[in-house]
């Protein structure tokens, strides 16, 4: 592939509502895309999650937008690029921001399969045609309002709901939910916001109230607290922040720290390492599920290709494109259907368009990126 222009854009959006969880509350997500043209006159596109600040990870908007260009796109822009492997390669030497080289490896991903004329499912090795769904949802003003919104969902068509909780928010708005929708499958997510001295408490109130899997309740390298709540062995106990490659993978296996893995691709650098990550849980027989963190519908249509692969297993945090946004920038929005599914898109690279009237209302601000020497 030869990349001979690119894009990056910044963008904000105004959420539905406000998404709160124990990092704080967003209200407008602010974000990036990456749009690479080839030689063959396809464009490909990736999308960047990192956040306006850095909390859920060092990343934030600021710095991935220095990273991409001043390092990333300047390479892409130098070098023919077989595949999205060897611009991984090329780039190993620069220390950490997995956000940022995932945005520029997504954009090559979508790019390479658009110019084989495949889906990025096909490309990355998928077969699902469409990927089960469950939705995750923020703190939420009241107890009251917990339930109210839960049922909404559930009027949705999601049969899935995942929770945040965070120490002072736990017990009594989970067990309102099971009271209210007693067979519904319901999972929490702290985000880390709990002490290793809450495991025997977190035991106690998950087990009684029937949680099925437990995410990310300690900070990121308590792999040892991790272990002890997987030992109770009464629900899942699922790695998010702690998981960053193949090595943080490796150690938490060694633990027995996981029961299952929650994979976001840019969180880990994109949709290669990804797919390394989903082959490693399968051969250690922990299920995996794909994460989402706000995407529109550029992030979401990569994300549903990868969550084709054989050991994503759980129902994706990857809710239709209305859960998040009014303004979508792709030209078909992500509906729910039957079975609580996204359909996988079937056309070339990640399946949909940019719609460009769109992206246009919620730019901020744009640049662009030619080779220095043609």
């Amino acid at each position: 592939m030869r990349v001979l222009e690119a894009r990056l854009d910044e963008l904000e959006l105004p959420l539905v509502e406000p998404f709160e969880t124990s990092f704080g509350v967003e209200r407008r997500r602010r974000l990036l895309l990456l749009q690479l043209v080839g030689a063959s006159g396809e464009r490909g596109v990736g999308e960047c999650v990192a956040a306006r600040d850095p909390l859920y990870s060092a990343e934030s908007v600021a710095t991935a937008r220095w990273l991409l260009s001043r390092y990333l796109i300047p390479d892409l822009l130098a070098h023919e690029t077989p595949d999205p492997g060897a611009f991984l390669d090329r780039v190993r030497g620069l220390k950490g921001h997995p956000m940022a080289k995932a945005t520029a490896e997504m954009a090559l991903w979508d790019l390479y399969a658009r110019e084989r004329g495949e889906p990025l499912a096909t490309a990355l090795g998928g077969k699902r045609r469409r990927v089960e769904v469950g939705v995750s949802v923020g703190i939420q003003p009241s107890i009251e309002a917990l339930v109210r919104r839960v049922g909404e969902y559930l009027d949705e068509g999601y049969r899935r709901v995942k929770l945040k909780v965070r120490p002072g928010w736990d017990a009594a708005p989970v067990g309102a939910v099971r009271e209210e929708f007693p067979d519904l499958r319901i999972w929490v997510d702290a985000n880390q916001a709990y002490p290793p001295s809450a495991g025997p408490a977190i035991v106690r109130w998950a087990v009684r109230l029937g949680v099925e899997q437990v995410e990310q309740p300690f900070a990121e390298r308590e792999f040892g607290a991790h272990a002890r709540l997987c030992r109770a062995r009464r629900f899942r106990v699922c790695l998010d922040e702690s998981i960053v490659d193949r090595a943080s993978l490796e150690e938490a296996i060694r633990q027995r720290a996981l029961s299952s893995l929650n994979v976001k691709p840019g969180r880990v650098g994109g949709l290669t390492s990804s797919r390394e990550l989903q082959r490693i849980t399968a051969a250690a027989r922990i299920p995996a599920w794909v994460g989402g963190m706000l995407e529109t519908g550029v992030g979401r249509a990569h994300a549903v290709a990868l969550a084709t692969l054989p050991n994503f297993v759980l129902p994706a945090d990857l809710s239709a494109s209305r859960r998040y946004y009014r303004t979508e920038i792709i030209d078909s929005p992500f509906e729910l259907g039957p079975g609580s599914t996204l359909a996988v898109p079937r056309g070339p690279g990640i399946g949909v368009e940019i719609d460009e009237a769109a992206l246009g209302r919620v730019r901020r601000r744009s640049q662009r990126f030619r080779p220095k020497h043609p």
